[in-house]
């Protein structure tokens, strides 16, 4: 499911929540906004077997989507999930209108504690809303930390917006628990970079090209200190835009001369933004100012003055240039990840440093993370971990079976060899409907 949908079903859930202090029960109102909230979670249901509502860190999701961005909706679900001390609500298959009806009334009553929601819950026969606990199982740890990136770079992109110098203190804590997670695990969070959003396209980029710059850095072997320097410097590579005319940052097509320039703006801009802000070291500061000048130093700003010699900033440039050919825009579709690999070829010496392209193309394997790949046997399956010691060995989530049909709960195999089990080619999951970021 997309962020939008969630996005309704919050909107739905808290139309109905403030509808009841409004009129009665059976008001046409009332029903109305329980038919929309029922529809939309049986939607959802009949996918899965459950959608998990709940707070992580203060910050609402559900499922596997954080709200890092809030809407009017999404606070009042938040503060009244916190007033109410509900760390996490678990919608099951076979919910009832009548069980959502009963369960909201339930909530209108905020003195109530968990332990008697939950009694109350039974004795009113509400057997497919459940209290549970907010924390995902161990696996779900790199998403936490993509979430907690995501919502601290809203935090530092609006006070930008406001004027007010940033905070870098939970920036650099964030990217001190993303770099521990590339080392133990380099393709876990690297799986995560999949996640686009068109409308938050500045948020989510900002937090991949860190993602993915750890994942580059760690295959070129730098030390876990200058991997936390990558990670803060890629969170903040592109807050300079925070600067330009949105207008022109959301052009979707060809800019003008006198446009263009005031994009090749945004790497200064963003330097002194990232100098004025305590806390951040030059090497980061050098990511921010030079990520576009190429590894030909033909690129902007031309009089750039790095700090040190270019290494960071020519490891941000692969991440920046990878996220950005893999997501959707206005003027572009994405590609796929071996797609991107072999654009990324074509300006290897060039635009790009020829050695730590390598590295971090080796790293990837010959199927990335992400990958949708058809098998001899006509089976489909999506990429989901590649072996850190051996890239060729994957795990796959067979997602259409040999005679073309989806499953809606993919199986999982591991396979030891690509060429032994003859993974013959990449498929396009653009084309076959399939988000990726979803099996994740």
């Amino acid at each position: 499911m997309n962020p939008e949908f969630f996005q309704q079903i919050v909107t739905s859930f808290t139309s109905a929540y403030k509808g009841l202090h409004l009129y009665p029960a059976q008001h046409p109102t009332i029903r109305n906004q329980l038919e929309k909230l029922q529809l939309r979670l049986t939607a959802h249901l009949e996918q899965r077997e459950m959608l998990k509502m709940g707070l992580l860190e203060d910050t609402l999701f559900i499922d596997d989507h954080l709200f890092a961005i809030q809407t009017p909706a999404t606070a009042t679900l938040t503060q009244l999930l916190k007033q109410l001390k509900i760390e996490a609500l678990e919608f099951h298959r076979g919910l009832t209108e009548s069980e959502l009806l009963n369960f909201l009334q339930l909530l209108r009553h905020r003195d109530i504690d968990p332990e008697d929601l939950e009694m109350l819950l039974a004795e009113r026969n509400i057997e497919h809303i459940r209290l549970a606990g907010g924390n995902p199982d161990e696996d779900q740890e790199p998403r936490r930390v993509y979430g907690r990136a995501m919502t601290v770079v809203n935090e530092v992109f609006e006070d930008v917006h406001l004027g007010r110098i940033p905070c870098s203190k939970k920036a650099k804590q964030v990217v001190k628990d993303m770099a521990k997670l590339t080392m133990s695990d380099p393709h876990a969070l690297f799986a995560l970079s999949m996640l686009k959003s068109y409308d938050n396209y500045t948020f989510t980029h900002s937090v991949n090209v860190s993602v993915i710059a750890l994942a580059v850095g760690r295959a070129c072997e730098l030390p876990e200190e200058q991997l936390r320097t990558l990670g803060l410097g890629g969170l903040l590579h592109d807050i300079g835009k925070l600067k330009i005319d949105l207008a022109i940052i959301n052009k979707p097509g060809r800019l003008t001369e006198q446009e263009f320039a005031q994009i090749m703006n945004h790497p200064r801009l963003g330097a002194d933004i990232a100098h004025n802000t305590p806390g951040i070291p030059p090497s980061a500061i050098d990511i921010v100012l030079g990520h576009h000048l190429r590894y030909d130093q033909q690129g902007y700003p031309a009089d750039a003055q790095l700090h040190g010699p270019p290494v960071m900033p020519n490891i941000a440039a692969i991440a920046d240039t990878y996220d950005a050919i893999t997501t959707l825009r206005a003027y572009q579709r994405p590609v796929t990840p071996r797609q991107a690999i072999s654009k990324m070829q074509e300006v290897s010496g060039s635009m790009l440093h020829p050695e730590y392209l390598k590295a971090f193309i080796t790293s990837l394997g010959t199927y990335p993370v992400g990958s949708l790949v058809r098998l001899a046997n006509n089976e489909i399956g999506l990429v989901t971990r590649v072996g850190t010691d051996n890239p060729d060995e994957i795990e796959l989530k067979i997602l259409f079976s040999a005679d073309g049909q989806h499953q809606l709960e993919p199986h999982t195999r591991q396979l030891a060899s690509i060429k032994k089990h003859q993974v013959v080619a990449e498929v396009d999951s653009f084309i076959k409907g399939i988000n990726p970021v979803d099996y994740f």
